[in-house]
């Protein structure tokens, strides 16, 4: 079936912002908790001391990220410089502007780790401490948040690091089509960034957060220069051409084919000891894994488990693994008929063969997934159980669905929701990929006991943008893979949901958003694990996401990749060396 499809320009940026979500070639099938004690000054109008502040320390690490296989701190007494590192990714991305391009994705992420430095950085147990910030300091509700910043860094292109850049980031980011939708549910305005002093920033936000720094960890706390920023906006060619206070400088970037950058001398946090990183997108995992055996790449980054069954106990090369990232899942439009009923939606979800899923599109290297949290994690609710693999209650369910309402049309597919007793639906996917192809093959033969699926294969851009608009019935997704849950608000926030939405099957429940501010709000830890495991609860009684399994991320290098895990702070606090598909090249040096 052919569908005409219109799309405005800020709907496309909308679907490059939401790269990270969709099923990728290389995919199994897009933030972070509170600064410690020693980073974070009290509420503003406290009588204690400027001494640590005992409630941030408090904050829980969200153990959503721990890394499977790591790496130690390198022992080796001398670091050599120079040299190239080549790195591959599993895709392109579209710009590499902070305030208006989608670098929430995995390669987005890895060559942003290159030029720009965050306000905040995360612990390997997933806590955010001051970076390009001094510190952050709340006032006493957790609405209002100061960034107090370091002095004397400058941008590459000597334009400084002060208050009034960071104002101005934030101000381009709100105001921008892409980015500025997961900033509305939380700012009022762009001026809810207000310069205090030449080096203090106060945010303002719209309801308290507890845990706000974690976002100063995401994209949201990239710093770019706002001398570039407002240049691009004239010349946006030059959104190409990032420019930042990162341990590298941009030297060239042919999209698809090559993007480097080169050793920044005047680095403000340390040495760097690489000339040059080549990051190089190459779709297909095994593809890379090629490159990497013969010489052509020094690391690569995939989610296939097929390559990363095929690294593990090869002495001939590191492996760093973490399968607390993201999930695979199968989201479905709660906005328009069939699965406006909840009754479809619990049809396809008894449906989904999931069982053959994580045996067969798993390989024994994912785990299966019931909700967005690992069990590891704090939050995981263990009474949350992804219900699956059973055909006979999916047949019942749409038999009285299409007793009632079978006559009604599908607007997405222009048929009656139900032929011949069994309701009628879209299934999408992005490709051409063979991985995803199989997938659906396995999804679609489940689904054929109650459902009528036509498979429509797109383009991924369009795969993205059509889901953010609402024009599709049912998609394979990847997504949730904040550090910190309080960064998953907006892709489930009744604000969120508009023309073009984040809160992608357009299902509003408020209370649902009224738990999630609860435990935003707070540090006391129990009632942040009571909230978030009643909130998963909540999402599994919707029925809009069928969870497949805990996406497992690996980072494969050469033996001559070192200092991977020898990131700190400027006060030495210890860093994540990986984070998702994400690793950090400026403590990387190769010997």
């Amino acid at each position: 079936m052919t569908r005409t499809r219109r799309y405005s320009g800020a709907a496309i940026a909308l679907a490059l912002f939401a790269g990270a979500c969709a099923g990728g070639d290389d995919d199994d099938t897009a933030a972070p908790p509170v600064t410690d004690a020693s980073t974070v000054a009290p509420p503003a109008g406290s009588d204690e001391p400027a001494a640590p502040t005992p409630a941030p320390s408090e904050a829980p690490a969200d153990t959503r990220d721990p890394v499977v296989v790591t790496l130690p701190p390198d022992t080796t007494p001398d670091r050599v410089s120079g040299g190239t590192f080549r790195y591959g990714l599993n895709a392109e991305i579209d710009a590499l502007n902070p305030t208006n391009s989608a670098l929430t994705a995995a390669p987005g992420l890895a060559m942003a780790a290159a030029v720009f430095d965050k306000l905040a950085e995360f612990t390997p147990d997933g806590k955010p401490v001051p970076y390009l910030a001094e510190s952050f300091t709340p006032n006493a509700e957790f609405t209002e948040w100061d960034v107090r910043l370091r002095d004397g860094v400058l941008f590459h292109d000597g334009t400084p690091l002060d208050a009034e850049a960071v104002r101005y980031n934030f101000a381009a980011q709100y105001e921008s089509t892409l980015v500025g939708l997961a900033l509305k549910t939380s700012y009022s305005g762009p001026e809810a960034a207000e310069v205090i002093d030449p080096l203090t920033v106060r945010f303002h936000l719209l309801e308290p957060n507890a845990t706000w720094p974690s976002v100063m960890a995401s994209q949201l706390g990239m710093i770019a220069s706002p001398t570039w920023v407002e240049a691009a906006i004239v010349d946006p060619t030059l959104n190409q051409q990032p420019v930042g206070t990162g341990p590298f400088k941009f030297v060239s970037r042919s999209e698809d084919s090559l993007t480097v950058f080169e050793r920044n001398d005047d680095w403000w946090n340390g040495d760097v000891y690489l000339d040059r990183i080549e990051f190089r997108p190459i779709l297909e995992g095994a593809a890379a894994a090629d490159l990497l055996r013969n010489g052509d790449l020094d690391g690569f980054h995939t989610v296939s488990p097929e390559v990363i069954a095929d690294f593990r106990g090869n002495d001939d090369f590191v492996q760093m693994e973490n399968d607390a990232s993201d999930e695979s899942f199968v989201m479905m439009n709660a906005s328009l008929p069939p699965f406006d009923d909840i009754r479809v939606r619990q049809a396809l979800t008894y449906a989904t063969p999931r069982a053959s899923y994580i045996a067969l599109i798993g390989l024994g290297v994912v785990r299966g997934a019931d909700q967005m949290f690992i069990p590891e994690s704090p939050y995981h609710n263990p009474a949350v159980v992804q219900e699956a693999d059973d055909p006979a209650r999916a047949a019942e369910l749409v038999a009285e669905y299409c007793a009632e309402r079978g006559a009604e049309t599908n607007p997405i597919t222009g048929t009656p929701v139900c032929t011949n007793g069994k309701v009628n639906i879209e299934y999408q996917t992005s490709g051409p990929s063979v991985l995803l192809t199989r997938l659906g093959d396995l999804l679609i033969e489940g689904w054929n006991v109650a459902f009528n699926v036509d498979r429509q294969e797109l383009l991924q851009d369009s795969h993205i943008l059509e889901a953010a608009l609402g024009q599709y019935n049912s998609v394979i997704w990847q997504g949730f893979a904040a550090p910190d849950p309080m960064m998953e608000g907006v892709w489930l926030s009744c604000r969120s949901i508009g023309d073009l939405s984040l809160n992608f099957p357009r299902n509003c429940d408020e209370a649902r958003d009224a738990r999630w501010l609860e435990a935003v709000a707070t540090l006391d830890e129990p009632t942040r694990v009571a909230a978030y495991q009643e909130i998963m609860q909540m999402i599994h009684d919707a029925y809009t996401y069928v969870f497949l399994t805990h996406t497992m991320w690996a980072h494969v290098l050469s033996p001559q990749v070192h200092g991977v895990c020898d990131r700190t702070s400027p006060e030495g606090v210890a860093l994540a060396c990986a984070q998702s598909g994400t690793i950090w090249p400026a403590t990387i040096w190769l010997g």
